[in-house]
């Protein structure tokens, strides 16, 4: 698992509070990766300091850890400083909060050449990944090496030993943010018919007024993938113009808010099943490029009834009792049974004793299916509650179909 330490700076005149992750600095290396052959990448343990990243107005010092650089700078030490000078990063603060949380953020590092540039042109790039797992951010950054502090030594600076660039007196390599692609939220589930926002948004330094902005979205679902909608926007004087395709019905992105806000998100309206997938946001403004993934998981939650209105044994003879679930998706659904007689405190599991028929998908994608149980006079009399359960990933709690066993009609005699 990966560790965040929390601290206040102190340098900066507790301007705000910086956020320190673990990493993994991400190297292609050469020879095969396996079996089927392809690239092997190594990963060389790294640290990402974000200076300032919120500000400290409720923070209490007794809860933070302080966070130093090494006291004798090292030349293997990978240590990434990191600024925002002029972009602001939406909820950032949930990094701050991770491991109080306890949740887990995931952070790599590698290199990044932007549009027009050579692998070791100066000043270099790479590309940050920032997960917070278990719902929060992503961030996919842009880092640009800053060389201030060193140029002010009359020393000369110690070069990283990896990639061959110049440390900060404290040993760190000093970066700014240029660029960023976020989604707060990327993870989202929405109904079979309903409407999802896939948010996705970005923060550029120093844009071009005039500039295109370039935005797509694709869809990758079970090995498959194609392009949603693909734009091109620009600021003019008197309004926003754009160029734009659009692979799906009911489809929607701003280019409005693309272009003066950041706003990159997706609207999809009337939701079905084949819309399910990962979505790929990638925004492109100037030299740079990069993406965000969004997960879209469709639900629908099944309508759950049973074969029977009432049940009435007239003797000795069993009788079948089916639960139905309706058009549910995804495919995962539970079903049990219960029967609670009126001697007893707790109801009895019955589900060992029932049935299942096969899924069935219906053309919409949907599926039902069918419990089946058979239950014996003898052990339920009448007042016995007979319960079917259905448990899915669209219902919050588990559904209930219930029934009572009805007194025996009294049998007629003839006059």
């Amino acid at each position: 698992m990966f560790t965040i330490l929390v601290f206040l700076s102190l340098v900066y005149g507790l301007e705000g509070a910086d956020v320190v992750l673990s990493c993994s600095l991400i190297e292609e290396g050469g020879g095969m990766g396996g079996m089927m052959g392809g690239a092997m990448f190594k990963r060389t343990p790294s640290t990402l300091v974000f200076k300032d990243l919120v500000g400290n107005d409720g923070l209490s010092p007794e809860l933070v850890t302080p966070y130093n650089p090494p006291e004798t700078p090292n030349a293997d030490d990978l240590i990434f400083e990191m600024t925002l000078p002029s972009i602001q990063i939406p909820n950032a603060d949930l990094l701050l909060h991770a491991d109080c949380n306890e949740q887990e953020v995931v952070c790599e590092i590698s290199r990044y050449v932007p549009r027009g540039a050579e692998m070791d042109s100066l000043p270099a790039h790479f590309i940050g990944s920032v997960q917070l797992e278990g719902g929060g951010i992503s961030l996919t950054l842009v880092l640009q090496t800053l060389h201030g502090d060193t140029a002010k030594s009359d020393t000369e600076p110690l070069m990283q030993s990896k990639l061959n660039l110049p440390l900060s007196q404290s040993g760190t390599l000093l970066t700014e943010v240029v660029f960023v692609v976020f989604s707060r939220v990327p993870s989202v589930e929405a109904p079979i018919g309903g409407d999802a926002l896939l948010d996705c948004g970005f923060r550029q330094k120093n844009s071009v007024p005039g500039q295109d902005v370039a935005l797509e979205w694709r869809i990758q679902h079970r090995g498959n993938g194609r392009k949603i909608l693909d734009m091109k926007a620009r600021e003019t004087e008197t309004d926003v113009e754009q160029d734009l395709f659009v692979d799906r019905n009911n489809t929607s992105a701003e280019a409005d808010l693309l272009v003066r806000d950041g706003n990159a998100s997706l609207t999809l309206k009337r939701l079905k099943v084949t819309d399910e997938g990962t979505y790929i946001c990638t925004v492109g403004s100037g030299e740079f490029q990069t993406q965000q993934i969004v997960q879209l998981h469709i639900t629908q939650p099944p309508r759950v009834t049973l074969s029977e209105e009432k049940l009435t044994f007239q003797d000795t003879t069993p009788q079948k009792l089916s639960c139905h679930c309706h058009r549910y998706y995804p495919l995962d659904v539970q079903v049990e049974w219960f029967s609670q007689a009126p001697s007893e405190e707790e109801p009895v599991s019955l589900s060992k004793e029932s049935s299942l028929s096969s899924h069935r998908q219906h053309s919409d994608g949907t599926f039902s299916l069918s419990s089946h149980l058979t239950l014996q006079p003898d052990k339920n009399p009448p007042g016995t509650v007979i319960t079917c359960r259905v448990s899915h990933p669209a219902l919050e709690t588990p559904t209930d179909a219930t029934l009572t066993v009805n007194e025996p009609e009294p049998e007629q005699t003839n006059q």
